[in-house]
């Protein structure tokens, strides 16, 4: 975990226009997860906001909740809460200057198999979040996601055809690309639809009402504390996301698992990267409300057979062991997922409005962002592994 600074954060710091940057108080939903653990480190180790913890676990954020003689003792609270009808939700935005959500179900495998539990945890449950911030005056940071771009115009073209090579048919731009979903009966599009229509009512309460926004669609965003290990700290039945599946085989020293042979194409970005985005969007409220900003890395894009074969490497190199004979295996997207799945070509971010609003570019290459990941993953769960396979022979 990260270790904590030595002095506390410097008391002067200046937004993007050269304004000093008050203390805020920051109700951060779903923030024991893992875009919010990382989140919650960030504004701890490097600013002087206050931080109401809302969610139902604590595990990703303990390290940040338990050491009293820690610099930021007093500005982290955690509220342990299902935001699902609990009536202390609204004091805690009351009390707070920003609320952020980070609350959804955003594993693929659920979008299929718990369609209604994705469309509730997406949509349903986030309408109270969006009323009270804008009954309240209160400023709303909501993460979306990049599903709800759905498919690119491109891949209606034929296979053959040349423009498939043109950007304006496959470069995702958060103001003018449409949003492509799948049939109904493809209920891989549940998400996508449930945080597609709360986009809407966001952007709605923003014109109709004054709600001061900003929409956070993230690429892709991995790194340490993604996901779980199926079995060690999660449901052995689990199917989490990409980069945790694949971490799961190699732990294990079993084929990565490619659906439909891993030909669908995703730009990735660093965990770190991306929450240095987020925390501008915080401190640079005139810059940043109002707007929906991709959050992703154009440059980190592959296959997801590349990415297998990447991690394939990488986790050779920082493991020390070679990797197996058949490093991977193709799956076709009914066994992997069940009925009803569906998939988007590629999703390539336009990234022209947050440079242009923030400032921002991300930095990490994938190869480097996989080594610090890949290095987290075989120190936390490697042992752990070992011992659950052991398990079944000693007995």
């Amino acid at each position: 975990m990260t270790s904590s600074p030595s002095s506390s954060p410097s008391p002067v710091r200046l937004d993007l226009d050269g304004n000093t940057i008050k203390p805020l108080t920051i109700c951060m939903i779903g923030a024991g997860g893992f875009i919010g653990s990382h989140l919650c480190e960030k504004l701890m180790n490097e600013t002087n906001h206050t931080v109401l913890a809302v969610d139902v676990y604590n595990d990703k954020i303990k390290h940040l909740l338990e050491p009293e003689s820690a610099p930021w003792t007093g500005r982290i609270q955690f509220h342990r809460l299902n935001i699902k009808n609990d009536s202390r939700l609204e004091g805690l935005i009351k009390c707070s200057d920003l609320t952020i959500n980070l609350a959804a179900i955003c594993t693929p495998a659920d979008y299929n198999t718990r369609p209604l539990d994705t469309i509730y945890s997406n949509f349903i449950d986030a309408l109270p979040v969006v009323k009270y911030c804008s009954e309240n005056n209160k400023r709303l940071i909501h993460f979306s996601t990049c599903e709800v771009y759905g498919k690119t115009i491109g891949s209606y073209l034929p296979k053959d055809s040349p423009l498939r090579q043109d950007p304006a048919y496959y470069i995702l731009k958060e103001d003018t690309s449409p949003c492509i979903f799948g049939s109904v009966e493809k209920q891989r599009w549940s998400y996508a639809c449930a945080k597609q229509l709360i986009e809407r009512i966001i952007y709605a309460e923003g014109a109709e009402n004054g709600l001061e926004f900003t929409i956070v669609r993230p690429f892709n965003w991995i790194g340490p504390r993604m996901d779980f290990i199926p079995g060690i700290d999660g449901p052995s039945e689990g199917v989490p996301r990409v980069l945790a599946c694949f971490s799961n085989n190699l732990l294990r020293r079993e084929p990565l698992k490619l659906v439909d042979g891993g030909e669908s194409q995703r730009t990735f970005i660093y965990i770190k990267d991306a929450i240095e985005a987020v925390l501008l969007m915080i401190e640079n409220p005139a810059r940043a409300s109002g707007h929906i900003f991709n959050v992703g890395n154009p440059n980190n894009e592959v296959t997801v057979r590349q990415l297998a074969e990447m991690m394939t490497q990488v986790y050779s190199k920082v493991s020390g062991e070679d990797s197996i004979e058949t490093p991977t295996v193709d799956v076709s997207s009914k066994e992997f997922y069940g009925e009803g799945y569906d998939d988007s070509d590629k999703r390539i971010p336009d990234m022209t409005i947050i440079n242009k609003q923030l400032g921002w570019n991300p930095k990490t290459s994938l190869w480097d962002l996989l080594e610090s990941t890949l290095t987290y993953q075989h120190r936390t769960y490697a042992e752990a592994i070992k011992q659950a396979i052991a398990k079944p022979a000693a007995n």
